[in-house]
């Protein structure tokens, strides 16, 4: 025991520190973990991975699956965008890149001598077609795209491809542990392993959004205990990762479901119920799970046949491009040299699952030391690709409009933005002794549906046009606002962070909400959806 203590302190300790010094070079934190590794094992044979190691790094494995569909994964984006040819093109990017990649994880065109099952195999292809849409985010904010045409288009693509790759592969995974328990590889398997999943899914994701909320919240309030949500949410985990390993699927797609159901809950509530799993996440597990990357780590793949590296670097590099490229290109998708591009990202998703896939034994050391290389590589080199193809587009027109614009999106643009940083407190309100005859001739603007009303200084309440609907147009000189004004408002707080203030907007049916100081109760102003989305377009293009 304490050589497995001392073994991950160095491990922590040194991937830690090697991230500071990389930082300041501008190079991946992923990056800095594997090379602690390489140097602590490898190289210097000072660390050596071992059982009670493994144990933990087992665990970390499902904290970082949970964590992917926590931050990364967008469901609600993908059944929003199944229509049209967005999601015909990336639909077509995966298959013709998982058709190119079998060809080599596969006997059926080279033999590279692999030894794959086809289940391997096509998780092994799964892998090399995935696509990160973390990576692709990032780049996109940093460029001021992520809400101009080409950058909503681009990072659509990748929501689509990187949940049907991640599809595959937890497919795959998972069928590969029926055959293990002596069940045969045909098309009744396939569909039991599908029903698993879709059936698994479903109940994880009612419980996860409908149930383990209000759980906590009841408990929270009955028993007053420090760190409550934390231990419920990390043990709700655990039993989900079991629950999902007793029906046949391996843990790991069951923690994905899990973080991916959470994602659709508040940013806010997200933010409370987590406070020590991100902490606990980038400071121990995460660190320590890639660095056993680099532990794992070998020259001795430099000894495989020249053909097979060539393969297994070239191969599925050309077929993810072409199979970007080329369903770009069929659709007729605007810009499809940079959706091409946007397609081609790879992040740490690869890796880990690269380590599980060694770990189950699926893939040698050597073919997981070269693949980790490469990975690496894209996560290096993918960011720079992404942002030269879409500098050469030059400036684009902004895409205001909430229609077709994935959910997960203002994830992204919003991230800890508060609503004081959008709010303008100089900002004039109707008052409510306004006729709406007067109302409707010198406040009404064409992307507003709801305004704030008030009474000298103070909230009156809000009043919709969806009402002034069925007043008749004679009486509108007659009356006032305040007769037509909705009262029972709900309310932003400066301190609040605006993706939560949009979602209640969302749950009110309501465009604009007023907004007041949370210690005093002070009306301090407003914010409306189509403000927040402009200013934070503006923004990011630098205006």
């Amino acid at each position: 025991m304490h050589e497995a203590l001392l073994l991950m302190g160095l491990l922590i300790v040194f991937a830690k520190v090697i991230e500071g010094i990389f930082k300041r070079f501008g190079l991946s934190a992923i990056v800095a973990y594997a090379t602690s590794g390489v140097v602590l094992g490898p190289l210097t044979g000072l660390v050596e991975a071992g059982p009670e190691v493994d144990v933990v790094l087992g665990i970390g494995i499902f904290i970082f699956f949970f964590l992917i569909g926590l931050d990364e994964l967008d469901v609600r984006g993908f059944v929003a965008a199944i229509r049209g040819r967005l999601f015909l093109a990336s639909v077509l990017s995966v298959a013709i890149s998982l058709l190119i990649s079998l060809a080599v994880t596969t006997e059926v065109f080279f033999d590279l001598q692999l030894g794959l099952s086809f289940s391997e195999a096509l998780a092994l292809a799964g892998v090399l077609s995935l696509s990160s849409l973390g990576v692709v985010a990032k780049v996109l904010i940093d460029e001021g795209r992520l809400r101009d045409s080409v950058g909503v288009q681009i990072f659509t693509a990748v929501v689509i491809a990187e949940l049907i790759a991640l599809f595959v592969v937890g497919f795959s995974i998972s069928d590969r542990v029926m055959t293990e328990h002596g069940h045969e590889l045909e098309w009744s398997s396939i569909a039991i392993v599908v029903g698993q999943i879709f059936g698994f899914a479903v109940v994880t994701w009612v419980v996860s959004t409908r149930v383990l909320p209000r759980v906590i919240v009841l408990l929270y309030q009955i028993l007053q205990v420090p760190q409550l949500s934390f231990g419920l949410l990390l043990g709700g985990l655990f039993l989900v990762v079991v629950a999902a390993e007793e029906v046949g699927l391996h843990g790991s797609l069951g923690a994905l479901l899990f973080g991916a159901a959470l994602s659709t809950l508040p940013y806010q509530v997200r933010h409370d119920i987590m406070p020590g799993m991100r902490g606990t996440a980038e400071g121990f597990f995460v660190p320590l799970f890639f660095a056993s990357a680099g532990l794992h780590l070998s020259l001795d793949f430099t000894g495989l046949p020249p053909e097979t590296i060539f393969a297994l670097v070239l191969v599925p590099l050309a077929g993810k491009f072409a199979g970007a490229f080329i369903s770009a290109y069929i659709t007729r998708l605007q810009a499809p040299l940079a959706t091409a591009a946007g397609l081609m990202a790879k992040g740490v998703a690869e890796i880990a699952l690269l380590i599980l896939l060694l770990q189950t034994g699926a893939i040698d050391q050597d073919v997981f030391s070269l693949l980790v290389l490469v990975m690496l590589g894209y996560i290096l080199l993918t960011p720079l690709g992404i942002s030269f193809a879409l500098r050469r587009l030059g400036e684009a027109e902004p895409d205001l409009s909430e229609e077709g614009l994935p959910p997960s999106l203002d994830r992204f643009a919003l991230e800890g933005l508060q609503v004081r940083d959008v709010l303008d407190e100089s900002r004039m309100h109707p008052q409510q002794t306004l006729t709406v005859k007067a109302f409707a001739a010198t406040w009404l603007l064409p992307e507003q549906h709801d305004y704030v009303v008030v009474a000298g200084e103070e909230l009156a309440g809000i009043v919709s046009l969806s009402l002034l609907r069925y007043l008749p147009r004679r009486e509108w000189e007659h009356t006032t606002l305040q007769r037509v004004l909705r009262h029972d408002t709900p309310y932003a707080y400066t301190d609040e962070f605006v993706e939560d203030a949009l979602q209640r907007m969302i749950e009110n049916a309501l465009t604009v909400l007023p907004v007041a100081d949370r210690e005093t109760g002070t009306f301090v102003g407003s914010i409306s959806s189509h403000e927040v989305i402009e200013m934070i377009t503006l923004a990011a293009h630098g205006h």
